[in-house]
């Protein structure tokens, strides 16, 4: 018989699908490295369980211990999972910028969630960072994951998802293009490749109310480029130790109507129903269009499911109201 032990077998090993109608304007081929694939539909499934599994080599979480984490939505998916099969309770604080699904979601797998206002700072009382903190050290036999700065985040996808692009572009990838939140996959992957080959260019996607582009290309932590924005699951107003600046080439940023428009017609165009920042991630490429020459092999993550997004991109009523349509 073949078959897996338990659901967290069957993380990895996503496709790598060609990109035909959607970047025929480009002079390079671009693969897509489809993680929705994954059990939990996003590319957060990998870390969530290494971070677990490394938290439990080092005795930071007891059998039966609750899991506490500040999540957008897909890292608190992944560690929805890797909790039912580990058997351990879980907490996932996230911000009412998050859609509707994304809470429904980690309510159907077991998780308590707790939902804070998006428009505060960082270091405000309020923020789903500040409670994040505050639950772990109110709960008894509790771990506070702090995808941020964990490290275990970027490892995942250095021992996992980097060679798996490499291996599944033969070692002829050229581009590696990502969505930046956490600082995990870019920093993982990139470094992978980096050491693979050291001309391999990995290019960040970031939005426009974030601090990464910026501080990249200045050094300068300026909290006027902070402000609220619709695109989920890519930008900062914080500094994640996950992100290596040195491993990122270059950061582009995409509008939250870009990244919206691009994300309907991956899906009407590839068949690919991801996530919203699928299509800032997309938006990204055709933007870097004159940096890019024939005989390219550009790889693009493709971070999560478009089952997140029912109620925002996907829904007209919610692009008419936002000027997107």
């Amino acid at each position: 018989m073949k078959y897996y032990n338990n659901i967290l077998e069957t993380i990895g090993n996503t496709p790598l699908i060609k990109l035909n109608k959607i970047t025929k304007d480009l002079p390079c081929e671009v693969f897509a490295k489809v993680e929705s694939f994954n059990p939990g539909n996003s590319v957060k499934d990998r870390m969530a369980v290494k971070m677990i599994e490394d938290a439990e080599k080092s005795g930071l979480i007891k059998p039966g211990g609750t899991i506490v984490e500040g999540t957008s939505g897909n890292t608190g998916m992944g560690l929805a999972l890797a909790s039912i099969v580990k058997g351990y309770k879980l907490i996932c604080i996230s911000s009412d910028k998050q859609s509707k699904e994304k809470h429904d979601v980690l309510r159907a797998m077991g998780a308590q969630v707790i939902v804070c206002p998006n428009d505060v700072p960082a270091d405000d009382p309020k923020s789903y960072y500040s409670v994040s903190r505050k639950i772990a050290e109110d709960t008894p036999n509790s771990w506070y994951v702090n995808q941020y700065d964990n490290l275990s985040n970027s490892k995942a996808h250095y021992e996992n998802t980097g060679p798996e692009i490499w291996n599944q572009t033969d070692g002829k990838i050229t581009h590696f293009v990502v969505g930046v939140g956490t600082g995990g996959t870019i920093s993982g992957v990139g470094r992978f490749l980096k050491e693979k080959n050291k001309s391999v260019k990995i290019w960040g996607i970031d939005t426009y109310g974030s601090v990464f582009k910026k501080y990249h290309e200045t050094g300068i932590f300026d909290e006027n480029e902070i402000y609220p924005y619709k695109t989920e699951g890519i930008g900062e107003d914080i500094l994640p130790k996950n992100v290596d600046f040195k491993i990122i080439d270059h950061f582009e940023k995409v509008t939250d109507k870009d990244a919206a428009i691009f994300t309907r017609r991956l899906a009407r165009e590839e068949g690919i129903f991801g996530g919203y920042s699928c299509g800032s991630a997309i938006s990204g490429i055709i933007q870097l269009k004159n940096q890019l020459s024939k005989g390219d092999i550009v790889v693009v993550l493709l971070h999560d499911s478009g089952t997140r997004y029912i109620g925002k991109v996907y829904n007209d009523e919610w692009m008419k109201e936002n000027n997107f349509l």
